[in-house]
C-alpha cells in the first residue's frame, strides 16, 4: 500500500505543470497570438480613423466653400464699395450652419473682405492661391497663421466668368485630432474586451487540450507515441479501430495485409475500403462478437468486436489469420454463393412473358459466376409459341452470354444439330438429366460432330461442359449449355450438377410460360386482326388513314371502323373493350359487327349507342352463369371471363354535303379537330356511361354537332395512345395537341407523325388511330326542290331534275332517276306528310331523296296482275344500286342510289319501258 502510494507520489510529481505541459504551452502562444494581433489592429484603426477625418475635413471644406462661392449675389457684393459690410454675416453664418472652423471671402490679390476673426479682415491669405486666381478649386493640409487646418479655396466668377474673388473654409488640424482622440476610449476598450475573449478562448481549448492530453509535456507524449508505435505495429494480431459514424480511425500494419486496405484508408467510410460486405456490416453494427469467421479475399478470419467504451462510441476489431480452416469454409462459401445465385435467378428469369428473352436471362444469370459462356437452345416451335413437337436431334440456338464479347461458339440463330448419339447434348436428352463433361479434350463425340467447331474451342480455351435439357411438365423445350473457359481453370465438378438442375429446372417452368402466352398472344392477335378492317371501303366524304398497334403485353380489344352511310355520308366508329386476350377480342368483334348492323338503321349516334348499349346487356344476360347465391354473389355477366366485358366507344357521322358533323360519346374520349390553318381543339362531346355496365336503367346518349370546314382533320383513337405508366393522360393529350398543330398534311402523313411522337417503346395497351380529313360536294352538285301537295306538281318537278342531271352530263342515267323519282314524289304527296322536298346529290353515284313529314315506313311488296298499285318500290329497287328509309326528328327521307357509268347494274324488265308519267298512278 505505502509503495504503491510512494508510486502514485512520484507519479504526480513528475507530471508537468504549467508553461511546461503543452497545454499550458499552447495557452501562451495563443496569448502572445492574440495581443499582438489586438494591437496591430488598434494602431491600424487609429491610423484609419485619422486619415478617414482628414478625408472629411476636406470634402466638407470643399463642398462648403463651392456652396457660398456659387451663392447668388456674391459676384455683386464683391464689386461693391464695402464688401465686408455684405458679406462678413453671411459668411459667419454659412461658417456656424455648415460646422466649419473658418470662412473667408478673398479678393483677387488674396486680401481678406471677411473672416471668422475679424481681426484678420483687411490681411492677405498666406499660402498659395494663385491656383484659386487662375480659376481652379483645390483642398490642402495648410501649415501657417493663424492656424494649421485642413482648407479649400474655391475661385469666384461674375456673369463674364472672370474671377472676381476667392472664398476660402476648412477645419483646423487641431479639431480633426480631437475628434479622433474622442473616440479612443472605445477604441481602447473594444481592444481591451478583444484581448479578455481571446484570451478566454485561449484557457479554454487550453483547458480542452489538458484533459486530451492528460497534463503531459512534449517529451513524454513523444515517447509515448513510441511506446504506441512498437507495440501496435510489432504484434501479429490486426487491430482496426472504427468511429461510430463507421470511419476508420486506426488500423495496424497486419490489419492492412490481412484486409488489404489502401494506404488512404484513415478517415474513409467502411464501406469505401472495399470489405467483404459482411464483415463491413460487422464494423458498422456496434455488437461484440468473439472469433467470428470471415472471408477476406483469399483467407479466413477469426474476428473479434469489441466497442471502445468511450462516450464517442465506435468499436475496436481484432483479427487473426486461420488459413488452415480455408477448405471447409471455401466448400461453405461456395454452397453460399450458390444459394444466392439461386435466389437472384428465380427474381431475374421470366421478367417479361417473351421467350426469347427469358432465354437471354437464363445465360446471363449464370455468368460470369457459374460458367464463363452459356448457350440456350429451343426447338423452332417452342420459340413461335407452339407446342414443342419434331425432332430434338435439331434445335435453334437462342441465347448466347459470355464474360468476353468473342466466342468461339456459333451464334444466335444458327441450327444446332446433335447427330452424334455419344455427344453430351445428346446424352442429356436422351437420359432427361444434366450431363457434365469435365474435360472437353476427352469428348471424341463432341469434337466428331463438329471438328472445325471443336477445334476452335479447344483453341479458344474452353475445357469444360455442364449441359441440361430443359423440361416442363415432362416436355423437352430445348437444352442450357454450360462452358468453363480460362478465364475458370478449375472444371465442372459433380456438386455442380445438381445446382444446373435446379437453375434449368426453374428457367424451363419460365420458358413454358412465355411460350403459352405467346400462343395466346399470337391467337388473339390473329382474331383481331381478322376481326378488324383490312381495307377501309370507298366513300368520297373523307380522306381516311389509320394505324393500329396490338399490345406487347396482351392484346385488348380496341377497334375502328369506317362506314359509308347513304346521302354520300360516312360514319367513322373507335371504340375499346374492357380487358385483354382472346375474349376481349371476341367481344370486340361482336360489338363491330353490331355497330355496323345498327348503321344501316341510319339512326342518329345517340340512338345508335343506346341501341348497342341494350345490345351488350341482352348478350350478358344470356352467359350470367345460373345457381348464384340468395345474395345475389355470382359472379357478374360482365365481369367474368365468359361474359361481355364493358367498352367504350366513340361514334361519329359526317354530311359532306352540308359540312356538318354528329358525334356521340359512351365514356370513350371525344376527338381532336385540326383546323385548316393548323389550330388543335377538342371539342366537347357529352360523354355517356361506357356500355355494359349493366346499370338497368336507361342511360340515354347525347350528341353534339359542329360543322367542318373543308380539309379539316377529325382525329379519333384510343386512351393507348395518350397514357402509360411513364405518363398520365393530360400529358399526352397535350403531346398530341402539339403534333397536330401541323397544316398540309395528308391523313397518312399525320398519322405516323403521331405514332412517331407519341408511341411508347414497349405499349401497354392497343392502339387504334383514324385520322378523317374532311370533303365538301360542290353546291352545283346538289339540287333541292320543295313539291306542293299537289300530283300535278310532280312533272314540273321531273322535268327540273331531268335538266340538272343532264347538265351533270349523265344523259344515261337520267331516265332511270326520271322513273325513280316520280314514283317516290307521286306516293310522297299520296301518302305522306308535308313538307315534301326533294334533292339530287351527284357524288360517287346519283343519290335520290324524297322527304316528307310522315314517319310511315313503306315496305316492299309484290303486286298480283289484278292489283292496281303495288309496283312502284318494287321498280325503285330494281333500278338503284340501293335504296332505304332514314328517318329524322320530323319525318323521313326515302333514298335510292342510282349508277352513274354505263357499268352500273341494269334491270331487264318485260314488256316495253314505262312511261314516268304512268307511274303517278301506281301505288305502294
Amino acid at each position: 500500500m505505502t509503495r504503491g502510494a510512494d508510486r502514485s507520489r512520484d507519479g504526480a510529481r513528475e507530471r508537468p505543470t504549467g508553461l511546461r505541459s503543452v497545454a499550458g504551452q499552447v495557452f501562451a502562444l495563443q496569448a502572445v497570438i492574440a495581443l499582438l494581433l489586438i494591437v496591430a489592429a488598434a494602431v491600424a484603426l487609429v491610423v484609419q480613423d485619422r486619415w478617414d477625418g482628414e478625408r472629411n475635413a476636406r470634402n466638407r471644406s470643399l463642398a462648403v466653400a463651392e456652396t457660398f462661392a456659387h451663392a447668388p449675389g456674391l459676384a455683386d457684393a464683391l464689386r461693391s464699395n464695402d464688401p465686408t459690410a455684405l458679406l462678413q454675416p453671411r459668411a459667419e453664418a454659412a461658417r456656424v450652419g455648415s460646422g466649419v472652423d473658418f470662412i473667408a471671402v478673398l479678393a483677387p490679390d488674396g486680401a481678406r473682405y471677411t473672416d471668422s476673426d475679424p481681426s484678420l479682415i483687411g490681411q492677405r491669405a498666406s499660402g498659395d492661391i494663385g491656383r484659386a486666381r487662375a480659376g481652379e478649386s483645390f483642398t490642402e493640409v495648410f501649415h501657417g497663421a493663424p492656424n494649421d487646418a485642413v482648407r479649400a479655396v474655391v475661385p469666384v466668377r461674375d456673369d463674364q466668368g472672370h474671377v472676381v474673388g476667392m472664398v476660402t473654409s476648412g477645419i483646423e488640424v487641431a479639431t480633426v485630432g480631437d475628434t479622433v482622440e474622442a473616440r479612443l476610449p472605445l477604441l481602447l476598450g473594444a481592444a481591451g474586451v478583444a484581448l479578455a475573449l481571446a484570451v478566454g478562448g485561449a484557457g479554454l481549448v487550453s483547458a480542452r487540450l489538458r484533459r486530451q492530453t492528460h497534463g503531459l509535456g512534449p517529451a513524454e507524449m513523444t515517447r509515448l507515441k513510441e511506446h504506441h508505435e512498437a507495440v501496435l505495429h510489432s504484434v501479429k494480431e490486426g487491430v482496426v479501430i472504427v468511429a461510430a459514424d463507421g470511419r476508420l480511425l486506426l488500423a495496424n500494419d497486419e490489419a492492412r495485409r490481412l484486409l488489404k486496405l489502401p494506404q488512404d484508408a484513415e478517415r474513409r467510410h467502411v464501406r469505401e475500403l472495399g470489405l467483404e460486405p459482411r464483415t463491413a456490416a460487422l464494423l458498422l453494427s456496434g455488437r461484440a462478437v468473439t472469433d467470428e469467421v470471415h472471408l477476406a479475399g483469399d483467407r479466413l478470419l477469426a474476428v473479434n468486436v469489441r466497442p471502445t467504451g468511450d462516450r464517442a462510441g465506435g468499436s475496436v476489431m481484432t483479427m487473426r489469420d486461420t488459413t488452415e480452416l480455408s477448405a471447409l469454409t471455401g466448400r461453405a462459401e461456395v454452397a453460399r454463393g450458390r444459394l444466392r445465385l439461386l435466389y437472384e435467378a428465380g427474381t431475374r428469369i421470366g421478367t417479361t412473358l417473351d421467350v426469347v428473352r427469358t432465354a437471354e436471362e437464363l445465360s446471363e444469370v449464370a455468368v460470369p459466376r457459374f460458367a464463363d459462356f452459356v448457350t440456350v437452345e429451343l426447338l423452332d416451335p417452342v420459340v413461335r409459341g407452339e407446342e414443342p413437337s419434331g425432332a430434338f436431334t435439331e434445335m435453334r440456338r437462342t441465347a448466347l452470354s459470355g464474360a468476353t464479347p468473342e466466342t468461339p461458339l456459333q451464334p444466335v440463330g444458327d441450327l444446332i444439330r446433335f447427330v452424334v448419339p455419344t455427344t453430351p447434348m445428346a446424352e442429356a436428352l436422351q437420359e432427361g438429366r444434366a450431363i457434365l463433361q469435365t474435360d472437353l479434350a476427352e469428348a471424341q463425340g463432341w469434337r466428331a460432330q463438329d471438328p472445325e467447331g471443336a477445334r476452335q474451342a479447344l483453341a479458344y480455351g474452353l475445357h469444360s461442359l455442364l449441359t441440361v435439357p430443359l423440361l416442363a411438365r415432362g416436355v423437352v423445350l430445348g437444352m442450357a449449355n454450360f462452358w468453363r473457359g480460362r478465364d475458370t481453370p478449375e472444371p465442372f465438378g459433380e456438386e455442380d450438377l445438381s445446382f444446373a438442375e435446379e437453375l434449368a429446372a426453374r428457367a424451363a417452368l419460365a420458358i413454358d410460360n412465355a411460350r403459352r402466352f405467346t400462343r395466346e398472344h399470337t391467337m388473339a392477335v390473329a382474331l383481331q386482326r381478322s376481326l378488324l378492317p383490312r381495307v377501309l371501303p370507298e366513300q368520297s366524304a373523307m380522306r381516311v388513314a389509320f394505324r393500329y398497334l396490338p399490345a406487347k403485353a396482351g392484346v385488348g380489344g380496341d377497334w375502328f371502323d369506317v362506314i359509308p352511310l347513304p346521302g354520300a355520308r360516312v360514319a367513322l366508329v373507335v371504340g375499346d373493350v374492357v380487358g385483354h386476350g382472346v375474349h376481349a377480342a371476341a367481344t370486340m368483334g361482336r360489338l363491330r359487327t353490331a355497330v355496323g348492323n345498327f348503321s344501316t338503321l341510319d339512326l342518329p349516334p345517340d340512338e345508335l349507342l343506346s341501341h348497342l348499349d341494350e345490345l351488350i346487356d341482352r348478350l350478358g344476360e344470356e352467359h350470367e352463369p345460373e345457381g348464384g347465391d340468395a345474395d345475389g354473389e355470382g359472379v357478374a355477366s360482365n365481369g367474368g371471363p365468359e361474359g361481355t366485358a364493358g367498352a367504350t366507344c366513340l361514334y361519329v357521322i359526317y354530311d359532306p354535303t352540308t359540312g356538318v358533323c354528329t358525334m356521340a360519346s359512351a365514356g370513350h374520349p371525344g376527338p381532336a379537330l385540326v383546323r385548316p390553318d393548323g389550330s388543335v381543339e377538342f371539342p366537347a362531346v357529352p360523354s355517356g356511361l361506357p356500355l355494359g355496365l349493366g346499370l338497368g336503367d336507361p342511360r340515354p346518349f347525347a350528341s353534339a354537332r359542329l360543322t367542318l370546314e373543308p380539309d379539316s382533320k377529325l382525329v379519333l383513337f384510343t386512351d393507348g395512345l395518350l397514357e402509360d405508366r411513364r405518363r398520365d393522360y393530360d400529358a399526352g393529350l397535350e403531346l398530341l395537341r402539339k403534333t397536330l398543330a401541323r397544316p398540309d398534311r395528308t391523313p397518312e402523313q399525320t398519322c405516323a407523325d403521331v405514332l412517331a411522337a407519341l408511341l411508347f417503346p414497349v405499349p401497354d395497351d392497343d392502339i387504334a388511330l383514324l385520322v378523317a380529313s374532311a370533303r365538301r360536294i360542290d353546291r352545283d352538285r346538289i339540287a333541292e326542290w320543295e313539291v306542293p301537295s299537289d300530283p300535278s306538281a310532280v312533272a314540273p318537278v321531273r322535268a327540273a331534275a331531268a335538266e340538272r342531271i343532264a347538265s351533270w352530263g349523265l344523259e344515261d342515267a337520267a331516265f332511270t332517276a326520271e322513273l325513280v323519282l316520280s314514283e317516290l314524289i307521286t306516293n310522297a304527296i299520296r301518302y305522306g306528310r308535308p313538307p315534301v322536298r326533294v334533292r339530287l346529290v351527284y357524288d360517287r353515284v346519283l343519290i335520290c331523296e324524297v322527304s316528307d313529314g310522315s314517319s310511315t315506313s313503306p315496305h316492299l311488296r309484290h303486286a298480283t296482275d289484278t292489283d292496281e298499285g303495288g309496283r312502284g318500290l318494287f321498280l325503285v329497287a330494281q333500278f338503284a344500286q340501293r335504296w332505304g328509309t332514314r328517318y329524322a326528328r320530323r319525318g323521313k327521307t326515302i333514298w335510292a342510289e342510282l349508277p352513274t357509268s354505263p357499268n352500273g347494274p341494269s334491270v331487264d324488265l318485260a314488256g316495253p319501258l314505262f312511261d314516268p308519267d304512268a307511274l303517278e298512278d301506281l301505288a305502294w
